[in-house]
C-alpha cells in the first residue's frame, strides 16, 4: 500500500486525533468517503439517518484532525468532502499504555462487529436476489477457527494474509469480474483459565461453554476466508450504512 494512502497515528503524538474516532458516527463518515467518494453532509446523512448538522459537525471534527478534506465541488452551494487517507493505522500496545486511548479499541471494534453483521445481512440478500453470481457461493464464508500458536506464530500468520491480500488486490484491480469483498480476521488469544501447572500435557484446559468447537471452521465453511481487520486491509461499507473498519489495528510495533 502506498505511503501517502496510510495514516499512522501515535497515541504521544496524536492524541486529540485519536479521540476523535472514538465516536461511532465519525468512523462510519469516514468509512463512506473511502469507499463511495466524495460526499456532502447533506448526502452522508441521508445514508447514515442521520441529521444534516450531525454529520456536518462531526465531518468538521474529522477535519480538523486531518482525517478528511473539502474536495471539489459540483456546485458552490454544498461544501464535499473526501477522505485523506484510506487506511489508519496504530500500535495497539501503545494505545493500551496510552491513558485514555483504549477507547479507541473499544469503539472501532464494536464497529467491526456491526460492520461484520451489516455484511452478512447484505450478503445473504445478495445471494438470495441473484445480485451475486453462483461462482461466489463456493468461495464466501465465515471460518470460525481456535489454533494455538505462538506470539510470533501469529504475527507470521498475520503477516502471510495480509502480504497475500495485497498481492491479490493489485492483481485483481483492472479485472473487471471482481466485487468488493468484505475480509474479515479476527486474532483474539485467549487466556488459558487454568494455571500452567494445571494444564494436561502442557495443553490448557478448555472451557466448553466458551470454547467455540473443535477447529473446524463454522456453519460447515471452510477456513482461511479473507484478510486481517486488525492489521489488514481497511474493510469497506456494507450496504447503505458505513464500514465500520475504516481503522486499521496492527498487532504491537507494526507501523512504527
Amino acid at each position: 500500500m502506498d505511503d501517502d494512502s496510510r495514516r499512522v497515528l501515535d497515541p504521544e503524538r496524536d492524541p486529540a486525533a485519536l479521540k476523535a474516532l472514538t465516536h461511532p458516527l465519525r468512523l462510519r463518515l469516514l468509512g463512506l468517503l473511502r469507499l463511495r467518494g466524495p460526499a456532502t453532509a447533506s448526502e452522508l446523512a441521508d445514508r447514515t439517518g442521520e441529521s444534516s448538522a450531525s454529520t456536518s459537525y462531526h465531518l468538521r471534527v474529522l477535519a480538523k484532525h486531518a482525517f478528511v478534506a473539502e474536495a471539489e465541488h459540483r456546485d458552490g452551494r454544498e461544501r464535499r468532502w473526501k477522505a485523506v487517507h484510506s487506511v489508519t493505522s496504530w500500535s495497539n500496545a501503545a494505545v493500551l499504555a496510552a491513558p485514555g486511548s483504549r477507547g479507541l479499541l473499544e469503539t472501532s471494534r464494536q464497529r467491526q462487529l456491526e460492520h461484520l453483521r451489516e455484511t452478512v445481512e447484505r450478503h445473504e440478500a445478495d445471494i438470495a436476489t441473484g445480485r451475486l453470481g453462483r461462482e461466489w457461493h463456493e468461495p464466501s464464508g465465515i471460518s470460525d477457527l481456535m489454533p494455538r500458536l505462538t506470539p510470533e506464530s501469529l504475527s507470521e500468520l498475520l503477516d502471510t494474509v495480509n502480504a497475500k491480500l495485497a498481492e491479490l488486490t493489485a492483481r485483481d484491480a483492472d479485472d473487471p469480474r471482481a466485487e468488493q469483498v468484505v475480509t474479515v480476521v479476527a486474532a483474539l488469544p485467549l487466556a488459558s483459565a487454568e494455571p500452567a501447572e494445571g494444564r494436561a500435557g502442557g495443553r490448557p484446559v478448555q472451557d466448553p461453554v466458551t470454547a467455540s468447537g473443535d477447529g473446524a471452521a463454522a456453519d460447515g465453511e471452510r477456513g482461511a476466508d479473507g484478510a486481517r481487520a486488525e492489521g489488514g486491509a481497511p474493510l469497506p461499507e456494507a450496504g447503505p450504512t458505513a464500514g465500520s473498519a475504516t481503522v486499521r489495528e496492527p498487532r504491537s510495533g507494526d507501523d512504527r
